[in-house]
């Protein structure tokens, strides 16, 4: 029997979220996608995983539309095994992701995954230079038949879906410019999709070694997939353990250090933080009205990680060039547990391009 703080440990040791210092190559939730959402995204969890973010630009990441549609940056170098990794399983997966566009598309007799190539095709034939994603979703408006389109009421204008339109991105060859707001896609130089992910890119298994012990289903509530099509790709080597009194699944050669992790360092994750995506949060956040005030339906704190367990959150208050963290703890903080997260706060405020003016500490 596992208990869910080891979980929380294996986890923070698994994603790397313990130690120091880290290389772009050496960093595993790269092979899975670091989301990049909001002003602590993907940049930020790199630095919380000790990788020097000050010196990466375009060169050496690269940054798709990919799971759940949501931008995620990856290696530069692994972006054609991404490409390959992050396809729908199947018609169905694809229905599946691309929500209500897979209606009308049902009713006109096109199949999802046809679809999707059919927008990508006409994608990569429109961004010839980079282009604003405004430009490219009403040229594309102009070309593409009815059940491809709906009327959007915001802005009154006709637009195609927004799922078909983020995940044919990526199969057009088309990444998102880095640092651009509205974003601008460009194509990929010398883009060309490998034939298949491998180990590391298998999102499946990749889903496992960072967040495991997991269901099928909670790999499926992941990537928006169908809970058969995850199943048929369940890997061979995954071995049952019991959590709490659930029966879940780790790669083999992970057993070991789900016995012994433990994670030793504080963080202060983004909101949209690898950790914080996993799909069983009731083994993260134990207490219903603390999971409910992390994972509000909009406008997410981050979320204060401890020794591999998640103890408050804190949102950050930027005014001119200083900026004021708020931590509200869920628990009585040790002097060196407020230390740390002292220390943590003056690294975002860095990152941030700010100087820290406090740490507000709230019931």
């Amino acid at each position: 029997m596992v208990d869910p703080r080891q979980v929380t440990h294996f986890r923070a040791r698994a994603q790397q979220l313990d130690r120091a210092e880290g290389t772009l190559d050496d960093t595993a939730v790269l092979d899975i996608g670091v989301q990049d959402t909001g002003p602590d995204g993907g940049r930020w969890a790199l630095a919380a995983r000790g990788v020097d973010v000050a010196a990466l630009s375009a060169e050496h990441l690269v940054l798709l539309w990919t799971v759940r549609g949501a931008p995620h940056l990856y290696r530069r170098a692994d972006v054609g095994r991404v490409a390959a990794a992050v396809e729908p399983f199947s018609d169905a997966d694809a229905g599946k992701r691309i929500y209500d566009a897979a209606r009308p598309l049902k009713a006109a007799g096109i199949g999802n995954l046809a679809a999707l190539d059919e927008v990508a095709a006409r994608m990569r034939a429109i961004v010839t230079e980079p282009t604003v994603k405004g430009d490219v979703s009403g040229r594309l408006a102009e070309v593409m038949p009815q059940p491809y389109l709906r009327f959007c009421r915001p802005c009154d204008a006709t637009h195609l879906y927004e799922m078909p339109f983020r995940l044919a991105a990526v199969r057009a060859g088309l990444e998102l410019r880095l640092d651009t707001s509205p974003p601008v896609l460009e194509r990929i130089p010398g883009f060309t999709k490998a034939g298949a992910p491998g180990d590391a890119f298998d999102l499946v298994r990749a889903y496992l070694r960072l967040l495991g012990p997991a269901t099928p289903k909670h790999v499926a509530d992941y990537l928006d997939a169908p809970v058969k099509d995850v199943k048929a790709r369940w890997p061979d080597d995954a071995v049952e353990v019991r959590v709490a009194g659930e029966f879940r699944w780790l790669l083999a050669a992970d057993a070991p250090a789900l016995e012994s992790a433990e994670a030793k360092a504080t963080r202060l994750l983004g909101p949209f933080d690898l950790f914080l995506q996993a799909r069983d949060r009731a083994t993260l956040v134990p207490d219903a009205a603390h999971a409910k005030e992390l994972w509000p339906v909009l406008g997410r704190p981050g979320a204060v990680l401890v020794n591999g367990q998640l103890v408050g959150a804190w949102r950050p208050r930027k005014s001119g060039r200083t900026m004021t963290v708020t931590v509200r703890p869920w628990q009585k903080l040790s002097a060196a547990a407020r230390t740390a997260i002292g220390e943590q706060a003056e690294r975002l405020a860095a990152h941030r391009a700010a100087s820290l003016a406090g740490v507000e500490f709230t019931a």
